[in-house]
């Protein structure tokens, strides 16, 4: 495909199902946007990813994927595909699955760009086959779509910006009764919907809630509902002086929320991600995952990991049984991050 129609008028993005990748996505918003001001960007996404696209300017419309993670779907994907057909130029998508490009063809859009992955000869007609050791990071991968194949020079890279509305920030806190006062806020994200090999113990959370407490701060606890065990330990050790929000906030009051944060310590999770979308000071916790591969985008975050020979593995579990790359992380090491972070 030429570069003179790319990207085109009106686009569909087939986005990630990851919360983290969801919010890298909008690097490349960021790029098609800069590259051409007046295109128009639709997501089509799972339903639960609308408060990130919702926060993301760049976009225009989001549109719910009718089909579960995993799940072929095919008669699902083939009526989204029909009712769509004649409203876009071109499709980027994100996910190397075969199934990820099955909307686009059933829509046929005339270009379908993105990565060849699972052998999607014919499903896309503008295939990049992918050299990982040139994008070695994921947003690259994502951003290098938002240009022709044959411009082999990315530009910087725009990161990612959520923008959450002050309406919106205070109807969150008194949904949940909260009230930010003069001390600063510490937000603690101790859980990672991806496994164990993630977490850095809720001891060491606890423990390092209970320094900054002690120091003039106030902590809340941020997660899902599957964090709820995680964070109940984290606050036991902290005597019982956190707020914990897991499993009471909406995706998007917990983006709302983590915006007031002066200061956060995160896994590597999809609240990490979030918190350096909204520009917060963050230290970011790697245990078993790659920094390299999937950093916090922001100038604000410092990243911790010890660096063992075994990590990264990539694996949900330890599988030597020991998770020394989080257990033998001492909270000296955190909150020495957290006092350095840039203002």
């Amino acid at each position: 495909m030429g570069s003179a129609h790319f990207p085109s008028a009106r686009l569909l993005v087939v986005g990630p199902s990851w919360a983290g990748d969801m919010v890298m996505a909008q690097s490349l918003f960021r790029a098609l946007k800069q590259r051409s001001p007046s295109v128009a960007i639709d997501v089509l996404a799972p339903a639960w990813s609308r408060p990130l696209l919702s926060r993301m300017p760049e976009v225009d419309e989001a549109i719910d994927m009718p089909v579960g993670h995993g799940r072929l779907g095919l008669m699902d994907r083939w009526r989204l595909g029909r009712l769509l057909r004649g409203r876009y130029g071109q499709a980027i998508l994100l996910p190397n699955s075969l199934k990820s490009a099955l909307v686009p063809f059933f829509a046929r859009i005339p270009q379908r760009t993105g990565w060849l992955g699972e052998m999607r000869y014919g499903l896309l007609n503008d295939f990049r086959k992918l050299d990982k050791q040139h994008l070695t990071m994921t947003v690259q991968r994502f951003v290098a779509l938002a240009f022709p194949a044959d411009e082999s020079a990315l530009p910087e890279i725009p990161p990612p910006a959520l923008k959450v509305r002050v309406a919106d920030v205070q109807q969150a806190m008194s949904d949940l009764g909260l009230q930010k006062g003069p001390r600063p806020l510490l937000a603690l994200c101790p859980g990672a919907e991806f496994g164990p090999s993630k977490r850095w113990p809720e001891g060491n959370y606890g423990e390092l809630a209970r320094q900054r407490i002690e120091s003039g701060w106030d902590v809340w606890l941020f997660g899902s509902e599957k964090d709820q065990p995680v964070c109940e330990t984290v606050n036991r050790v902290a005597q019982g002086r956190c707020v914990d929000l897991s499993g009471r906030t909406s995706l998007a009051q917990a983006v709302d929320l983590l915006s007031l944060a002066d200061a956060v310590v995160s896994n590597d999770s999809g609240l990490m991600h979030v918190a350096a979308a909204l520009n917060r000071r963050l230290v970011a916790v790697y245990g078993s995952t790659d920094p390299g591969f999937t950093p916090p985008l922001n100038r604000r975050s410092q990243i911790v990991r010890l660096g063992l020979d075994c990590s990264p593995c990539f694996k949900r579990e330890c599988p030597l049984g020991h998770l020394d790359c989080l257990r033998k992380m001492p909270v000296e090491m955190v909150s020495k991050a957290l006092d350095g972070l840039p203002q």
